[in-house]
């Protein structure tokens, strides 16, 4: 093949080519166009009909429907369980709840030391949580300071007998040194019927019994069998559990609905479905600076240990001031933490989602500040379902503002894609379709 033939068969080849590639540019070109115009377009309409919306709600005012009406039959609203109340104005007392704890009664705590120094031969109350009674043994202990103690003790018997019948000043002395012996051993905390038995036997104990000046539970032990201990070491500490308290914090705003003396319910979790009543018996005289608080306190009477130190509890009380108010059953206002509402029942039957301002509430009704009228009727039960069905119908009705999702989009865009076929036509751009390669 000459050079002539083969250049112009690489010229053909290179004319084929940049004709594919100007027919694959041009539909390209135009769906970018499309694109853009039709941004524009839908953006355009969006704000108008943002507009048009933020007009409407400033006219409506707070009284505005946050979402389409619902209209349900009277068959279906009794199979899914919709009842209806009236907004009334009824006495609200006003509900105080907050979270406490169960603690033990610090004026029953007993905490069991020596006042000597000694050895603990024997221990009688081994483990935490054991139960004792007042009068039963802790320990047996050996301490030189007791025997000497003891000898004392003998020696003034034995000299009140020998000088019984001497001088009456010889008597008295007598009487007294046994006196001293015998308040010593029960200033060490020696039980005054072990100091009979010492002084009818006549003989010195190596050791002798330390016993619990209270009943209750050992909720700390520090003690061990052979340990040496020192006078004023702690070794057990004993609860007595008859009487608990339990401790909760106030807000600040609340003070002036509590008082002294106050009756409080009490709610234990461990008592599911029984209430127990007490009353503020102090309140602590310091708020916390950070959580804005006041600490208070409740006695409870606590017949066999139920309540045990740790526990979680509720208070609930009723404030000071009662009055009357506007309200409606709890279970009526939907509540997202951002917004309250409820569904009226217009006279057509629509149920209508309208926003309110909620105050105070009690157990079963909340109190209603602003947009409901007396008379007004709600929906009072399956709250949720409606206002679920509501919401479903917001959302289908919005997708209409969607770009795509207009009816006339397509006749829209069959008037935008000739104005971008137009653009196209540039110099050079018209060119013949591709013959076949020969």
């Amino acid at each position: 093949m000459s050079t002539d033939t083969q250049d112009s068969v690489a010229t053909g080849r290179r004319a084929r080519a940049l004709r594919w590639s100007a027919y694959a540019a041009v539909p390209l070109a135009a769906l970018v166009i499309v694109y853009f115009a039709t941004r524009g377009s839908g953006a355009g309409s969006q704000a108008g009909a943002s507009a048009k919306d933020g007009a409407t709600s400033t006219a409506s005012g707070a009284a505005a429907s946050v979402a389409p009406p619902v209209m349900i039959s009277a068959a279906d609203a009794r199979r899914i369980g919709v009842t209806f109340a009236v907004a009334s104005v009824v006495p609200l007392g006003r509900e105080i709840r907050t979270v406490g704890q169960v603690t033990f009664d610090e004026t029953r705590v007993r905490t069991v030391s020596l006042k000597i120094d000694g050895w603990v031969e024997q221990l009688f109350v081994n483990f935490d949580g054991q139960a004792v009674a007042a009068g039963a043994p802790l320990f047996a202990i050996y301490s030189p300071m007791l025997v000497a103690a003891q000898e004392e003790l003998l020696l003034a018997k034995r000299l009140e007998s020998d000088v019984s019948g001497g001088a009456a000043d010889a008597r008295a002395n007598a009487t007294s040194l046994l006196s001293s012996a015998r308040r010593r051993l029960s200033y060490w905390d020696i039980p005054p019927a072990d100091i009979a038995r010492i002084e009818r036997s006549g003989q010195v104990q190596r050791t002798l019994i330390m016993r619990s000046l209270v009943s209750g539970f050992v909720v700390e032990k520090n003690v061990q069998q052979g340990q040496r201990v020192m006078a004023g070491e702690p070794l057990y500490r004993i609860a007595d559990l008859s009487l608990v308290w339990v401790e909760g914090e106030v807000f600040e705003r609340d003070l002036s609905s509590v008082r002294l003396g106050q009756t409080v319910t009490v709610q234990v979790d461990a008592l599911a479905g029984r209430d127990l009543t007490g009353r503020i018996t102090y309140l602590y005289p310091t708020l916390n600076a950070e959580t804005r608080t006041l600490r208070i306190r409740v006695a409870l009477v606590n017949p066999g240990q139920r309540l045990k130190p740790g526990m979680y509890a509720t208070l609930v009380w009723t404030g000071a001031g009662v009055v009357s108010a506007l309200s409606v059953p709890r279970s009526a206002v939907v509540s997202t933490g951002q917004r309250n509402l409820v569904f009226v029942k217009k006279p057509d039957g629509m149920l209508e989602p309208r926003l309110v301002d909620v105050g105070s509430s009690t157990d079963d009704r909340v109190e209603i500040r602003r947009g409901l009228s007396p008379g007004d009727t709600v929906v009072a039960s399956a709250t949720f379902l409606i206002d679920a069905e509501s919401n479903l119908g917001s959302a289908l009705g919005g997708m209409g503002n969607m770009p795509g999702m207009d009816i006339g989009a397509p006749k829209a865009a069959s008037k935008v894609v000739p104005k971008a076929a137009a653009r196209l036509e540039m110099p050079g751009m018209d060119m013949p379709a591709p013959k076949k390669p020969e």
